[in-house]
């Protein structure tokens, strides 16, 4: 038999107690065709990163399989059917995953750590201050403020790359 990593999503409006129901009935689809189901995670309620069949949000649920392809397909089946799974995605892997997935890992170490994902305390804070001043080849300064247009285009005075005034009379 095959490894196999599935995770489908369902419905936000479903409760989880009918997603543990769905888990349930699609891993005794896999035990009755001779598979064994090595783990099951619920991700929780997470949002999506677009809008699929008008939801934002659903319900993840990882399993670890080992099974034959007839019984694998026979899930699918299923999921393709129920109204309450938005999308699925069956991979087949070389070997299964021991422990925790990644998802659940990053999720306790959010809990441990007391903040998301978008933490940054570890980089140091400037004040304007204290921020690094750079100077380009002329001397002047950029990437701090100061110095009228921050860098970006030398004042109209200076540089040769304003282009010629037009002859008079026109060109033909």
């Amino acid at each position: 038999m095959a490894y196999y990593e599935s995770v489908f999503i369902a419905r936000q409006d479903v409760s989880a107690a009918q997603v543990d129901g769905l888990t349930e009935g699609f891993a005794k689809i896999i035990q009755d065709q001779g598979g064994k189901v090595a783990k099951k995670e619920y991700w929780g309620l997470r949002n999506l990163a677009f809008r699929i069949k008008k939801n934002r949000k659903g319900h993840y649920v990882l399993f670890n399989l080992d099974a034959p392809a007839a019984a694998v397909k026979e899930m699918e089946r299923n999921m393709r059917i129920s109204e309450d799974i938005i999308r699925f995605l069956t991979v087949r892997v070389e070997a299964l995953e021991e422990g925790p997935s990644a998802v659940m890992q990053s999720r306790g170490r959010e809990g441990r750590e007391g903040g998301g994902r978008f933490r940054d305390d570890d980089r140091p804070r400037f004040r304007d201050d204290d921020r690094p001043r750079f100077r380009d080849d002329d001397g002047r300064r950029f990437g701090g403020g100061g110095g009228g247009g921050g860098g970006r285009r030398p004042p109209r005075g200076e540089g040769g790359d304003t282009p010629e005034p037009a002859p008079e009379g026109g060109a033909q």
